[in-house]
């Protein structure tokens, strides 16, 4: 049993709650996720079983599609509203949409930003919330992300609703309270929606509901699901020697990016990469028949 699912994460689960739910489902150990949520947050969670676990770093690769709520008027420690409130502002005028529109603008394109220390990233092999929990001093590194297309939805009285596609490992909490320091209002994230993630969609992502009903019939072709990656099409008389470890050595072209999916007739039988300095593929990883 092998292949991809598209997981609904509900609000109030940890994306390994849903792992240890799909285990139990489809009664298999090897499962795991690209992309993590806040327990807090909600949408796409791509979940990869079997053999295609070892797709899984391909997977986060991806563009996302973010809607986040941003509330205005206070900030915490951990970027969204389960946090302490480290800054409020009880009073204030709610820029007009102009404002708001060059706040947003000066976020579009390549950006610097530091994720929050409240975070499943690792300092050390350690998760960066965990060294908080234990008390102990986190120093979070800035990091370059693309910010490819942020538009507001709706504003009210306190609150701005923003949707985003952006890069892997961008982080909207960060983003939301950078907004609000360009603003000159504490801000922070009261909800998050993620929408896609590469070709995994919102709209036809399952509930949990749906997917114990469903059982193995949910699991999606690995190969549908990596438009990300430029395609390669091994000549058939090299599909031994690749699935066996060997470069290609037969140049057919050049490829524009250095991961590849490879095919031969028509099958997808693994991620390549490509060797600049000989012009040829390597295999990376093979999914054997």
């Amino acid at each position: 049993m092998g292949g991809f699912l598209n997981v609904l994460k509900p609000p109030g689960m940890t994306s390994h709650d849903v792992i240890g739910f799909v285990r139990r489902v489809l009664h298999v150990k090897r499962v795991g996720h690209a992309g993590t949520l806040d327990p807090a947050a909600a949408g796409v969670l791509p979940v990869a079983v079997g053999a295609s676990t070892r797709l899984i770093e391909y997977l986060e690769l991806a563009d996302k599609t973010y809607r986040a709520e941003v509330k205005l008027g206070l900030a915490t420690d951990s970027g969204d509203d389960t946090g302490e409130i480290i800054e409020s502002m009880p009073e204030f005028t709610l820029p007009d949409a102009e404002t708001i529109e060059a706040a947003l603008a000066r976020f579009r394109g390549r950006i610097t930003q530091v994720p929050p220390a409240h975070s499943a990233i690792k300092i050390g092999g350690r998760r960066a919330c965990d060294l908080l929990r234990e008390g102990k001093k986190v120093d979070m590194s800035s990091r370059e992300v693309t910010i490819h297309r942020l538009e507001l939805l709706a504003c009210r009285k306190d609150t701005l609703l923003i949707d985003t596609d952006c890069s892997k490992g961008t982080y909207i909490r960060s983003l939301c309270a950078d907004l609000g320091v360009v603003l000159g209002i504490p801000a922070t994230m009261a909800f998050l929606v993620r929408r896609r993630v590469g070709d995994f969609a919102l709209e036809d992502a399952l509930t949990l509901e749906e997917l114990k009903e469903r059982g193995a019939s949910a699991l999606l072709a690995p190969s549908d699901f990596l438009s990300h990656l430029e395609r390669y099409d091994l000549n058939p008389l090299r599909e031994k020697a690749f699935c066996n470890g060997l470069a290609t050595g037969e140049r057919q072209h050049i490829p524009q990016s250095d991961t590849l999916k490879v095919y031969a007739s028509g099958r997808f039988i693994g991620i390549g990469r490509f060797d600049r300095s000989n012009k040829e593929v390597v295999p990376v990883k093979v999914l054997k028949p």
